[in-house]
């Protein structure tokens, strides 16, 4: 576990700072929140995920709620619940955060992971997830959702998977987020790459593999929201290297908030160390992102966001320049991927 060892940059910290070793909120607390199912899909066989439902929790079933999809990082699906803490959706159940947002779904799809006989992990997201997550959402959207009702005429969407007519292929969810963290933040963009009409908006936390310009420009001509999140330090992605260059054109955007702090921080103020075999607690924004941006004390981690992600969130969730236009018209049109795979340009790196 998390040994408390001195991290290779402790010399390099700001005066009058200190290193804190765990996040400072409990995990697990929220857990029998989450219900867990399974799907088949049509590359990837029978896949397993958790979901959060928000009309459980107060929020009446007459009114469609945005989708929030979170994908975690390697080896997370091997941890049993804890799972829907590391992929950074635990909190998001909670009616602080249900209230701030107005009431969402949470879909936690599990890739296929399995160690072998020498501990190693395989079955990590790559791009052979890309049509079987899309599945996951259809199939979570038709199964477990309300809203809109509008009985649709039995639709199909690009993966051929009938929905029964208790949602429409886009329509009971709302806009749809898809939340990221490490080779999940690489997998968020996997999908919104292929499928840039479907999804709304995307949160990738910890990947350097950021899209071309050509990609880039599909997000805006689709008006999808990029909130990039990945720390100046992170061991695992060099931000000079993969994220740095590619600053200038994100800015460009038609709609990118960019959170790239010095140091990441838990709760405590303190700067994060994490090891687990070596050091990766700069990596790990996950954790103060989790907590939306907001220390302990209640002050903010970035003061462009006073309310914290749930703030970025709500604001875009309530922009009607970006209406939701994928909750209805032509299935197949809005359903179908761009182009033959997905693009990025950097080959995706193993991260965990």
């Amino acid at each position: 576990m998390n040994e408390k060892r001195l991290p290779p940059w402790a010399d390099e910290i700001p005066e009058g700072s200190f290193i804190s070793y765990e996040p400072t909120y409990k995990v697990g607390e929220y857990f029998n929140r989450f219900h867990k199912d399974s799907c088949v899909t049509t590359d990837k066989g029978q896949m397993a995920y958790y979901f959060f439902d928000p009309t459980e929790h107060g929020f009446p079933k007459d009114k469609s709620y945005p989708l929030f999809v979170f994908l975690h990082g390697t080896s997370n699906a091997l941890v049993g619940d804890v799972c829907i803490n590391y992929a950074g959706a635990e909190f998001y159940s909670t009616d602080a955060y249900q209230k701030a947002v107005g009431g969402s779904y949470l879909l936690i799809p599990l890739a296929n992971e399995y160690r072998d006989e020498n501990g190693a992990v395989h079955g990590a997201w790559d791009e052979t997830y890309v049509k079987a997550v899309y599945e996951i959402v259809c199939g979570f959207i038709d199964a477990h959702t309300y809203g809109s009702a509008k009985t649709a005429e039995a639709s199909v969407s690009a993966t051929g998977v009938k929905l029964s007519g208790t949602a429409s292929v886009y329509g009971a969810s709302g806009k749809k987020v898809v939340f990221g963290n490490s080779s999940g933040a690489t997998m968020s963009f996997r999908m919104v790459n292929a499928y840039t009409s479907f999804f709304n908006a995307l949160v990738p936390i910890g990947s350097g593999d950021i899209p071309d310009d050509e990609t880039l420009d599909r997000y805006d001509e689709n008006d999808v929201h990029l909130f990039y999140a990945i720390g100046k330090r992170d061991e695992i992605n060099s931000f000079a290297e993969y994220v740095e260059p590619r600053i200038p054109r994100l800015k460009r955007m038609k709609h990118c908030f960019l959170y790239t702090p010095e140091w990441v921080r838990n709760g405590d103020k303190g700067i994060a160390s994490i090891n687990f075999g070596f050091e990766m607690g700069q990596h790990c924004l996950i954790n103060p992102m989790h907590c939306n941006l907001m220390f302990d004390d209640g002050t903010n981690m970035d003061e462009r966001l006073p309310n914290g992600v749930t703030g970025w969130l709500a604001s875009f969730l309530n922009d009607d320049s970006s209406a939701d236009c994928r909750a209805t018209g032509n299935a197949a049109k809005r359903g179908t991927a761009t182009g033959n795979a997905p693009k990025t340009d950097a080959a995706s790196r193993d991260e965990k």
